[in-house]
């Protein structure tokens, strides 16, 4: 593979080398044709001529030597001192006689994994890493949908807090009152992002499933003809529920789970979930549940068909469907 920032590739840097030696033309030339200076057309027929097609091929780009890297016994103090003490790279490097930033660069080098991921007790890691995490983009729209739940409080009929201040909790009637919860499912497209969402009562499977069942009519309605597949958490509903096996297999999609623990590798809907809160539930003020159950078709309308997508560059998920909605 050639560096990032090369010019020519391999073939590229052959190609030059004939046209100087077996043409006989000059270098300025075929530097000029290939876009490259004459020093490095140069270089190229001079590493071709001492070492043959072998001097074509990438060089790393690591100095021989490195004068000023940390010695290899001060790094093993560094690894020692933080098995030991379980510190962070300020206490290890005033310890070790060791710049802070030095300290995190050897611990990064040598994978050792951050305090928050350790038991404070023993030093082993008992939280998973974001390292797992690999930014992706499915090629076509229908490959794989992702799906999630969120679970959001209930707005009293006039309004709560966020309309009448903390006071609406003073008394102890208000207190004890149950408003429940709001459970609103959501799924959205690897490819196109295009989302959909229902609020409902609760995350039962035969919930989840129905709302998969409807998610896919409306992504067929948006031009969406096939789920290949279904990406959720490893929740009980969507598990352990045979209606949820029923709709997955009446769709023809395979079911991925995500790793548990590790709601980032569902990161599409998760992030949708936050827009969704920042921009529907809580943007404004509502006076009742119904009125902003009533306003989520509306924003999913804006979602989909105006609100610019950063991930697609300032498109809407709409421009990215094989048929656009009617």
């Amino acid at each position: 593979m050639a560096h990032a920032n090369a010019r020519l590739t391999v073939h590229g840097r052959l190609l030059l080398v004939r046209r100087v030696r077996s043409d006989g033309r000059p270098v300025a030339h075929v530097a000029k044709e290939l876009g490259v200076s004459r020093q490095c057309a140069h270089r190229w027929v001079a590493r071709y001529d001492a070492e043959g097609p072998a001097g074509l091929l990438d060089r790393s780009s690591r100095p021989h030597s490195t004068p000023t890297r940390t010695s290899a016994e001060a790094e093993q103090r560094v690894l020692a001192a933080r098995a030991q003490h379980r510190r962070g790279p300020a206490w290890l490097g005033a310890e070790c006689g060791v710049p802070e930033r030095t300290v995190t660069r050897v611990l990064r080098r040598h994978d050792v994994p951050r305090l928050a991921e350790c038991d404070p007790l023993t030093g082993d890691r008992i939280r998973a890493s974001k390292t797992t995490a690999v930014r992706y983009e499915r090629a076509r729209p229908g490959e794989l949908i992702h799906m999630d739940v969120k679970k959001i409080g209930r707005i009293p009929d006039g309004g709560g807090w966020r309309a009448h201040g903390r006071q609406m909790g003073s008394t102890a009637a208000k207190k004890k009152a149950r408003i429940g919860f709001d459970y609103v499912h959501s799924a959205v497209d690897d490819h196109s992002r295009l989302a959909y969402s229902e609020v409902l009562p609760d995350e039962k499977g035969s919930t989840c499933a129905a709302f998969l069942a409807r998610a896919a009519a409306s992504f067929r309605a948006a031009g969406i003809t096939t789920v290949e597949r279904v990406m959720t958490d490893n929740h009980w509903s969507y598990t352990r529920s045979a209606d949820m096996t029923s709709v997955l297999h009446d769709l023809g999609a395979r079911h991925v789970l995500i790793k548990p623990h590790c709601p980032w590798q569902n990161g599409n809907v998760e992030r949708f979930n936050r827009t969704l809160q920042a921009e529907w539930a809580y943007r404004q003020v509502f006076t009742s549940n119904a009125e902003r159950t009533a306003a989520l078709v509306p924003w999913l309308e804006h979602y989909n068909n105006e609100r610019a997508h950063h991930a697609l560059k300032g498109a809407v998920p709409a421009s990215r469907l094989p048929v656009s909605p009617t």
